[in-house]
């Protein structure tokens, strides 16, 4: 919709507070010296609640004043601000009516850690995937103009997030389009810095080369000779030279993609920052990209010395910075990252690959280790995938480490690349199943029902740690495509074995025989359904329970004989219901014309799972040990044909 008046606030003049901002109208009539003020509120405010709630903390500590600016400026929520990934909202989130359930913030059943639409209004977009924010902005101005909307829509995007190819794919559609769009880059230098670097230190090159130096020592010869305008015609040739890398980096990048490009400047200073981005409100049509430079984690010290720590991280010690101890097992993101190490160090072919997560998907002591056998893509999934293809190819065994809903945007790569030409690529699909307090955007719960219907895949999924590890290196042994879901969080503490083996492919494990029903979990499913099988047998009902291992290709004969055996089936797996483990196990029972088995398939409905601790969404899922009972005495108290 478009606006119909400036909700301008008209409250009487004193010093303001955090606690006195209901909504960005309440900005509007301070001076900017007042935003100061506010703006350190805001600091303390974030990280406070952080420090016990856990969240992206650097990201919203770095646009405190940027978020400030933006909505003093614009008449927001008429005027539309799009946050890229969406995890820099708590500023944001703070000034817009939600300081009383921020308390709240990634907790079940409170705020979000990303933009709702459910939450407010001035949540224009829901973000949670990088690099989104240009496209969807772009689509909301062009749909503005049809309306006959003269609303300002913005794109704040950080500079990692234009490591993507959607991000430029947006850019030229919108240069083109020739739309009023504004794009703010947010640049904190943790990912363009290096990008902008190399084609500075190629200008540099050029402007330092045999050729350019022999011309500009014969031109300052003859310009001395020339005095007075001579010597200051000079200078100003040489002061061109000092700004020619500026002119064409990365200004030359923007405005070659038609947009009107302004910067670098302060993201922190308000005094310089408002009074542009007045400017542009008023005076610029068109497409325009301001360029501004911010610090993660800009006022707490900890956060600053260590961006990356404290990009996301659980509740930590306030003064210390250091996370609250746990009494967790290893992780299995740590298991799988010790794994690669030793298989590195035996075979020099092995290298791993990063969409711009080497920490968060436990290879950052194989960067450490193996720094030319490492590789860094940005975000970048798509080109990851293919990237990995064509190392295969020649002879490199490549493993690709991303989150399970990143994986998303790789699937045409993966079906093209990768599986149809039979390349030897590992895909490392960590924090499959729900993740926690990220929520439904960050949530693993597809990849079995994308992947499972992929020729030439085979597809695994350890109960344990232990097995993880196994899996690991029965990947990289093979030689065909290999895909590997394991869960966020701690393993079931389990000895890890000392030597790894190579697990047959195909092959399942049967846990436990029973007459009276089978137990087919997935992954991390079962040890909650051997849990079950033991309440079971209490109630004197014999239970068998089977780990097939892979998804792909299925023990068949195995699962069969046992369906066969006990006529009652339950499949439990952290994924979809739809189109997931359970649907592949009744494909089986069909082509095996075992029609008559009854079966219960146990898996997340068909609707996108909120915000909450795995625990909880596990039990409000049905996918825990009292669960499978349940479903275990239903299925048997249906009659048996």
């Amino acid at each position: 919709m478009c606006s119909t008046e400036n909700t301008e606030n008209t409250a009487t003049k004193h010093t303001a507070r955090l606690v006195d901002i209901q909504s960005p109208a309440d900005l509007r009539v301070l001076e900017i010296s007042d935003l100061q003020i506010i703006a350190a509120d805001l600091r303390e405010t974030i990280i406070s609640t952080v420090s016990k709630t856990g969240g992206h903390l650097a990201p919203s500590l770095g646009v405190v004043e940027l978020t400030l600016a933006l909505h003093y400026v614009f008449n927001t929520p008429h005027d539309k601000l799009i946050w890229d990934v969406g995890h820099q909202v708590y500023a944001h989130k703070l000034l817009t009516g939600r300081q009383e359930q921020f308390q709240t913030l990634r907790q079940y059943k409170g705020l979000s850690g990303f933009p709702k639409f459910k939450e407010s209004a001035y949540d224009a977009f829901e973000t949670g995937h990088s690099s989104t924010s240009i496209s969807a902005a772009l689509g909301m101005a062009s749909a503005k103009e049809l309306h006959g909307c003269k609303d300002k829509v913005l794109a704040i995007i950080g500079d990692g997030a234009m490591t993507a190819g959607l991000a430029f794919e947006a850019l030229n559609q919108a240069g083109h389009l020739d739309k009023d769009l504004i794009v703010i880059l947010n640049d904190n230098e943790m990912s363009i810095s290096e990008n902008v670097g190399a084609m500075s230190s190629f200008l540099s090159r050029q402007l330092t080369s045999k050729t350019v130096r022999r011309l500009r020592k014969h031109i300052s010869t003859r310009l001395k000779e020339l005095h007075g305008v001579g010597d200051r015609f000079l200078n100003v040739l040489k002061k061109s030279e000092e700004n020619i890398k500026s002119f064409f980096t990365p200004a030359m990048l923007f405005e070659a993609l038609k947009f009107y490009y302004i910067g670098p400047i302060s993201g922190h200073d308000l005094e310089d920052l408002i009074p542009t981005l007045e400017n542009i409100r008023d005076h610029v049509d068109g497409p325009v990209l301001v360029h501004v430079l911010t610090k993660k984690g800009k006022g707490y010290e900890h956060a600053e010395k260590n961006p990356g720590n404290f990009h996301g991280l659980g509740p930590f010690d306030r003064k210390t910075g250091i996370p609250n101890p746990s009494n967790a097992s290893i992780s299995y993101t740590e298991v799988f990252g010790k794994t690669l190490c030793r298989i590195a160090e035996q075979d020099s072919d092995v290298v791993a690959i990063s969409a711009a997560m080497p920490a968060g998907t436990g290879l950052g002591n194989f960067a450490e280790k193996y720094p030319d056998r490492f590789f860094d893509v940005g975000i970048a999934e798509q080109h990851a995938v293919t990237f990995a293809a064509g190392l295969a190819k020649e002879g490199i065994k490549p493993v690709v480490a991303v989150y399970s809903t990143f994986f998303q945007r790789a699937l045409d790569q993966i079906i093209h690349d990768v599986c149809i030409p039979n390349l030897p690529v590992t895909l490392a699909i960590d924090r499959s199943g729900v993740v926690g307090d990220d929520g439904p955007t960050h949530h693993g719960v597809f990849d079995i029902s994308f992947l499972r219907f992929i020729p030439n895949l085979i597809y695994m999924a350890p109960k344990d740690e232990n097995e993880l590890q196994h899996m690991l290196y029965t990947a990289i042994s093979l030689p065909n495509p290999t895909a590997i879901r394991y869960p966020r969080g701690a393993g079931e503490d389990v000895l890890l074995d000392k030597h790894l083996k190579q697990l047959i492919p195909g092959e399942g494990e049967l846990l436990r025989e029973g007459k009276d029903i089978l137990l087919l979990p997935i992954g991390n499913r079962v040890y909650p359904a051997m849990k079950a099988a033991e309440e079971l047998g209490k109630l004197g009902i014999d239970a068998a329970v089977i780990n097939p291992r892979f998804i792909k290709p299925l023990d068949k004969q195995l699962i069969c004989k046992w369906a066969k055996t006990t006529g009652r089936v339950v499949t439990v797996e952290d994924n979809a219901e739809h189109g997931g483990f359970g649907s592949l196990i009744l494909e089986l029972l069909s082509t095996s014309n075992l029609y008559s088995v009854k079966t219960r398939i146990l898996g997340y409905p068909d609707t996108f799972i909120e915000h909450g601790p795995q625990k909880t969404l596990w039990e409000n899922s049905k996918l825990d040990t009292p669960s499978i009972v349940n479903a275990a005495m239903d299925l048997m108290s249906s009659r048996k044909d």
